[in-house]
C-alpha cells in the first residue's frame, strides 16, 4: 500500500535515484533497471524495494504537479481557461476526477503562496 504524500511542513524523503537506462538496453523487454542481473535475493529485494519506493514518490509528486497544472488551467482569471471537461479530455480523466484535481491543485497552490513556502522542486 502506498504511503501518504508528505504534507507541506514535513520534509520530503528522497528516494533512491532512478537511473536512466541506455536506449539499446531499454528496448529489451526483459531488462528492467538491471534487476535481472542481480543473483543474490537479498540484494534483489533491497534494490527492487528502492525502486518501488522511488516510483511511488515520483507518482505522488507527479500527481501534485498535475493537480497544480489543472488548477492553473481552470483559473477563472485566465482568458483561455479550460473547463473541467476540457482538462479531463487532455489528461484522460473523468470530468468528476478533473474537478477534484482542480480543487486539490488550488489547495496546493494556496499553500504554496502562504508563509513558509517551500519550492516544490
Amino acid at each position: 500500500m502506498a504511503e501518504p504524500t508528505p504534507r507541506r511542513n514535513e520534509p520530503r524523503l528522497r528516494p533512491a535515484p532512478l537511473l536512466f537506462e541506455p536506449a539499446q538496453v531499454a528496448d529489451d523487454p526483459e531488462h528492467f533497471f538491471d534487476l535481472e542481473s542481480i543473483d543474490d535475493p537479498r540484494a534483489l529485494l533491497v534494490r527492487a524495494t528502492e525502486l518501488t519506493l522511488a516510483f511511488r514518490a515520483a507518482t505522488d509528486r507527479a500527481v501534485e504537479f498535475q493537480a497544480m497544472a489543472a488548477a492553473q488551467l481552470a483559473d477563472p482569471r485566465r482568458f483561455d481557461r479550460l473547463t473541467p471537461a476540457d482538462i479531463a479530455a487532455r489528461a484522460e480523466w473523468t470530468e468528476d476526477y478533473a474537478k477534484k484535481m482542480v480543487e486539490f491543485g488550488r489547495d496546493l497552490l494556496r499553500g504554496a503562496e502562504g508563509p513558509g513556502h517551500a519550492d516544490p522542486v
